[in-house]
């Protein structure tokens, strides 16, 4: 499926194939991205030390999985951003946006059988970890059995409040919820501190997941613009209003799940605001 090359890892405690620094890179964002939703010991996150793994760096529009296929891996995201595409949409309707951190088709560990495309929005790198691993990692630790629970329950949350996003809202709260969601699930794993981050998606693709033509979504992003809520310029979105973007959402994160105490306690809307650091 990928033309991508690909590096296998055996786990950080086995015998790596390819580059370990990648592969601990792979086992600290699971570990990031789990704790963050419930308490875990050190000898629950010692178990990702074994996690077999294949790195794939993928280009632009390229697919991950495709609709009917049966997946026996879970695609776990480094860098970049991945979408969950409607399969019979001609213009690409997203559904979900995955950040780094996420397991975006934890679903399939369930339900193997795949529903819509799922497609890398730019160019990305991924870790596939199998099935088999993470039945085994719940089988021996009941901790990390509830965190990928609760994983899959964020998902779901994550994917009601996009469909009250699209049913309820105007164009310019959709575009500025999403914004406020993804900078805040950046956030929720150690990127987009400072409010600048690598742009999740071009013009037409916020125009896909908002359900508004591309000529409205431009005109939006000029009107955040005009209000002085952001900066988008070229690769690079810079929030530079952060509470008065949260107030033009009415954007309250507490359906993402993220435990308050889980790294900086602050939660995100009380964040600094206009700081220039970039995100890789």
């Amino acid at each position: 499926m990928f033309s991508a090359g690909f590096l296998s890892h055996k786990g950080s405690r086995g015998n790596a194939i390819g580059r370990p620094m990648q592969a601990g890179f792979a086992f600290s964002k699971l570990a990031n991205r789990l704790a963050s939703l419930t308490t875990l010991t050190a000898d629950d996150l010692d178990l990702l030390a074994d996690m077999p793994s294949t790195i794939a760096h993928l280009g632009t529009r390229q697919a991950v999985l495709r609709h009917g296929d049966d997946a026996a891996q879970c695609c776990l995201l480094l860098q970049g951003y991945l979408s969950w595409q409607d399969a019979d949409s001609t213009e690409g309707q997203i559904s979900s946006i995955s950040v780094p951190g996420d397991i975006a088709d934890l679903h399939t560990l369930y339900r193997p059988r795949v529903n819509g495309n799922l497609i890398a929005l730019g160019p990305a790198i991924v870790v596939l970890v199998p099935h088999r691993f993470l039945h085994e990692l719940s089988t021996r630790s009941p901790a990390m059995s509830r965190a990928l629970v609760l994983m899959l329950l964020t998902d779901h949350a994550i994917q009601r409040n996009w469909t009250i996003n699209l049913g309820s809202r105007d164009a310019l709260t959709r575009v500025a919820h999403l914004l406020c969601e993804i900078t805040t699930r950046l956030q929720n794993v150690g990127l987009a501190n400072d409010f600048r981050l690598s742009s999740p998606f071009t013009q037409s693709d916020l125009a896909a997941a908002c359900s508004i033509s591309p000529v409205h979504a431009n005109r939006t992003i000029q009107e955040l613009r005009r209000c002085n809520l952001l900066q988008w310029q070229g690769k690079t979105m810079t929030i530079t209003d952060w509470p008065g973007l949260v107030r033009l959402a009415r954007f309250d994160p507490a359906y993402l799940g993220m435990r308050s105490s889980h790294g900086n306690s602050r939660p995100a809307h009380l964040g600094p605001v206009n700081a220039n650091v970039e995100v890789a």
